[in-house]
């Protein structure tokens, strides 16, 4: 007996198969969905032309509407209309025509399906068949059971699946994260809305409920991750046709009010550096290369012995979302690093024991560690609260360099030449991470008081 997925997948790869085709069956066009730009109040359906026997050219042919207009959703009319335009092909692609009689072939069909039953199902025919209603000359398909269709797999096969064909499209990180979220909505789904089994079933009100309980939960951002997250996963579904619309795109961002580092002052700053000397260099030299390199510590986390060019003065590393960028050592900081000449290349340059090492484990896991090394060895001892971290050298560090920059230069000037120290992308970009940061301040206006 057949497994009710390997039917489905069956169907769909039938399907496939049948669009890649029309470009080598010229006499008809590929069936689309006419959806009013998602106005209800206006009919939608589907249509198609078919090369007319006397002029030789493509004729339109009448809509197909059946009981699409019927439904008072999207959901539901994208579903419909999704159905009516695989049947449709399947007929055209078995030599339906819209301009002749098929009732011969109608029938033939109907003789073959009895007369070739599945397996283990000796002389029942394949399916029930509906009298011919839907398009002028063509017989509509026979309707199919709701669970045989792709919108009736199971939901969590149907994240499964989607997050699989991520693999090699984002990092380890991401198709991780993507599990881990949508195993917290199906927990959530298990808890308060049991009834939804298969992925057909999921709506736009029941992921607005969940992420409407995430917001109330733990924060607007978190919330809104969750919802990005979720679009991407959908958009490959919709794209797979496992689901008719990503109805996630439609759903808006709340606003955020995020928190961020401070900036050290240069006593702190200063403070700092002198007590990692003697207490701990290695994590000194972490910092430096967040301060002087203006790296994220997510970068220096993935740092190896072969990423440090010393003859070039040049770091490697893989910034944010992009690819591989070089930045310059500044020599402040290349007077501070050991002899890297004798190590093996594929070494981290910073591990828990020291500089040069392996350390097999996820970057997440090494940025984690530095985090709680950090806090344990400085935030602790300086009572430093949760508005300071090791992302804050980066901002004091940027600060500082505008500022001096600034002084015997112009804003832009000044500007202009951070940029090619921080390595934003553009002008913009610098500018609002500048304002972020409070970096830049204007002059005493005292005398406008007056």
């Amino acid at each position: 007996m057949e497994n009710v997925f390997d039917l489905i997948t069956l169907e769909v790869q039938n399907e496939h198969d049948l669009e890649h085709d029309l470009s080598h069956k010229p006499q008809f066009s590929e069936p689309k969905i006419y959806d009013a730009n998602g106005d209800l109040d206006k009919r939608w359906y589907v249509y198609f032309s078919f090369k007319d026997p006397k002029t030789g050219k493509l004729k339109r042919m009448k809509n197909i509407y059946g009981k699409v207009n019927g439904h008072k959703t999207k959901e539901a009319r994208y579903y419909l209309l999704g159905l009516y335009k695989r049947r449709l092909l399947k007929l055209l692609k078995a030599g339906y025509n819209p301009f002749e009689d098929n009732t011969e072939r109608y029938a033939k069909q109907q003789q073959k399906d009895v007369a070739i039953p599945p397996k283990g199902k000796v002389g029942r025919p394949t399916r029930s068949i509906e009298k011919p209603n839907e398009t002028k000359g063509l017989p509509d398909t026979p309707q199919k059971p709701p669970h045989k269709t792709p919108m009736g797999i199971s939901l969590k096969e149907a994240l499964t699946r989607a997050i699989k064909l991520k693999t090699n499209l984002v990092s380890e990180r991401t198709l991780s994260d993507y599990e881990n979220r949508f195993d917290v909505l199906q927990k959530w789904l298990a808890e308060h809305h049991p009834e939804i089994r298969t992925v057909d079933q999921l709506s736009k009100t029941v992921v607005l409920e969940f992420l409407n309980h995430m917001q109330l939960k733990t924060s607007p951002r978190n919330r809104n991750n969750y919802r990005t997250c979720f679009s991407s996963i959908f958009q490959v579904m919709e794209d797979n046709e496992i689901i008719p619309q990503n109805f996630i795109k439609n759903i808006p961002k709340l606003k955020e009010n995020p928190k961020r580092n401070k900036t050290y002052s240069p006593q702190q700053q200063q403070e700092i550096f002198d007590y990692l000397e003697t207490k701990d260099p290695t994590l000194l030299l972490f910092i430096k290369f967040v301060s002087y390199n203006l790296l994220r510590p997510k970068e220096v986390c993935r740092l190896r012995i072969k990423d440090i060019n010393l003859a070039n003065k040049t770091v490697e590393f893989k910034a944010k979302n992009k690819p591989l960028k070089t930045k310059l050592i500044p020599q402040i900081l290349l007077d501070d690093l050991p002899d890297l000449s004798q190590m093996d290349g594929e070494l981290m340059l910073f591990t828990p024991q020291g500089i040069g090492g392996k350390w097999d484990t996820t970057l997440e896991n090494r940025r984690g560690y530095f985090t709680d090394r950090f806090k344990k060895v400085v935030k602790e001892h300086f009572g430093l609260d949760q508005n300071y971290g090791l992302y804050s050298f980066r901002h004091t560090f940027i600060t500082k360099l505008y500022r001096s920059l600034v002084k015997d230069s112009s804003p832009f000037a000044a500007k202009s030449t951070l940029m090619q120290i921080t390595g934003h992308s553009s002008m913009a970009a610098l500018e609002k991470y500048l304002r972020d940061i409070d970096a830049e301040l204007p002059q005493d206006y005292s005398n406008l008081l007056e």
